[in-house]
């Protein structure tokens, strides 16, 4: 792994504004030349994907399991600046369980944000889990970080919708999960920024009025005894990566107890870390 990435551990202002306000945005997280070499990746994928499901150009979709569809997408996996920052605030006993790519063209000609208004889902992520867990807030369990492609540094660019401390309570802190509501932000990120959120805050996508599409690419990172959340085809990758990338995508060297009773092999991220003095931040 990159040793660069103990420049970029979490810092204890971070970590408070995860904990108490359930996201956290880090600017130039992955340079220009990086959004340039991916954008036409993504392009790539979404005019595929779309082919493939017979979907319209102007429909906003989300792409999922879009890990295993090029290399490229497999360097923000464990990104120096980025990383250290998921371990801060999870541990060592992580793995990548899901991956979404956000494609989000721009409205039909003629609807603005003025008339037509945000076009909001608010949702916390997870499905099931949410109904399965009993204890109020529930547990974290996973968080994801997303890549920016595109300049979402104004209102009405498609902006991810979050509403800032939500991550404390389980039940929908508004009346309408399609509407606008008190307290609720958009998030403004330029093109290289990455969002960092906990799972349970209440989050939503919103309508994008600029004319340029909307491109995210959301990593989701979870303990490794959680199910992925996708079908994860990336056993073509396994024989190239190092053993902390094989960690994040699911390599265990003891069977299904590796998951769940790991030893040093299942997990060689906590071995990296203790050998660096890294102490988690959260």
């Amino acid at each position: 792994m990159d040793a660069s990435c103990l420049d970029h551990a979490l810092t204890e202002d971070e970590a408070r504004q995860f904990k108490e306000q359930g996201f956290l945005i880090v600017e130039n997280a992955i340079p220009q030349s990086t959004v340039e070499e991916l954008v036409p990746i993504v392009d790539r994928v979404d005019r595929e994907e779309r082919a493939r499901m017979g979907l319209e150009p102007d429909a906003r979709i989300n792409h999922y399991n879009f890990i295993g569809k090029d290399a490229a997408f497999l360097e923000l996996l464990d990104c120096p600046t980025t990383f250290p920052k998921v371990w801060g605030i999870m541990g060592w006993h992580i793995q990548l369980y899901h991956t979404h790519m956000t494609f989000s063209p721009p409205e039909l000609e003629g609807q603005t944000l003025e008339n037509d208004g945000l076009k909001l889902g608010w949702h916390q992520d997870s499905g099931q889990l949410n109904q399965d867990f009993e204890c109020d807030p529930r547990p974290m369990v996973s968080l994801k970080v997303a890549f920016f492609l595109t300049d979402t540094s104004v209102p009405g660019r498609g902006n991810f919708y979050v509403v800032p401390g939500s991550h404390h309570r389980n039940d929908f802190p508004g009346p309408d999960r399609k509407g606008e509501m008190e307290g609720a932000i958009p998030v403004l990120a330029p093109a290289g920024s990455a969002v960092f959120f906990d799972r349970r805050l209440w989050h939503s996508a919103s309508a994008n009025y600029w004319d340029v599409s909307r491109r995210v690419l959301f990593y989701g990172y979870s303990y490794r005894w959680l199910r992925p959340r996708d079908d994860m085809t990336i056993d073509h990758y396994l024989d190239k990566c190092d053993p902390i990338r094989q960690q994040l995508l699911g390599v265990t060297h003891s069977g299904g107890r590796g998951y769940t009773s790991p030893t040093k092999d299942d997990v060689p991220l906590r071995v990296w870390i203790e050998e660096h003095a890294v102490e988690p931040t959260a």
